[in-house]
């Protein structure tokens, strides 16, 4: 996504100074005198820029959504060989970003701005990327929504679980068991869709046999007519 300011303007820089002192002193730390101050402005700077307080909130959180999808972009495979993996790495990715930052965490979970709502769709067409992966390869076992909305929950509630627990009795042996919950909650033990085959041919092939004879939810001219488009995609990847 592109950003509208650069590393040098005002902009960017009333910013950083309201990132600083979100994640040194929390929200109420985030005042337009304490921001205009640290970035060396005057007040009317910020109104002029953002509006008022939660114009700048919501310019932190693009800011922090921007920085995030930077991480995840540099860190993402575009040929991941193990599904599962590559899901419990951009699980760990949230869940690390929200208990490291939880302040800036916060602030972006609850922005309701076009530039942060941009930058979260942006975030989520990685995660329902992953998700179509694992539904290629046969791995999920529920539907491709319910998986992303599981992954989603499950992170959040992480972070939410690390926060509101004091300090000397965080382990995180508890991330670890809520990340394989998750997987264990979306994906199978065992692909349907032989590992060593790629494409709608093998997918096609998997739900073919899985097929019952008398499934109720199709007709018997809906099950022939899915048997017939099934095959077909079958031969399609046949030498």
């Amino acid at each position: 996504m592109a950003t509208r300011d650069t590393t040098d303007s005002p902009r960017h820089r009333i910013v950083e100074a309201a990132v600083e002192l979100l994640e040194n002193g929390g929200p109420e730390a985030v005042s337009t005198r304490a921001v205009a101050a640290a970035a060396g402005m005057q007040p009317p700077a910020i109104y002029r820029l953002f509006g008022d307080k939660e114009g700048l909130l919501e310019a932190v959180a693009e800011h922090g959504y921007a920085q995030f999808l930077e991480t995840k972009r540099a860190q993402l495979d575009p040929d991941p060989q193990d599904a599962v993996e590559e899901l419990r790495h951009g699980w760990d990715l949230v869940v690390e970003f929200g208990i490291s930052r939880p302040e800036l965490f916060a602030v972006m979970n609850r922005a309701t701005g076009r530039g942060a709502d941009m930058a979260h769709r942006a975030g989520l067409e990685i995660l329902h990327g992953r998700v179509r992966r694992l539904a290629a390869g046969g791995w999920l076992r529920v539907d491709e929504e319910l998986a992303a909305q599981i992954i989603q929950a499950t992170g959040r509630g992480a972070v939410t679980t690390w926060h509101s627990t004091p300090s000397d009795r965080r382990d995180p042996a508890l991330l670890t068991a809520l990340r394989e919950a998750m997987v264990t909650a979306i994906t199978r033990t065992e692909p349907t869709v032989p590992a060593t085959e790629n494409g709608p041919a093998a997918a096609a092939r998997a739900l073919r046999a899985a097929l019952p004879d008398d499934a109720d939810v199709l007709s018997a001219a809906e099950q022939h007519l899915l048997r017939e488009w099934l095959t077909r995609l079958t031969a399609s990847g046949s030498p």
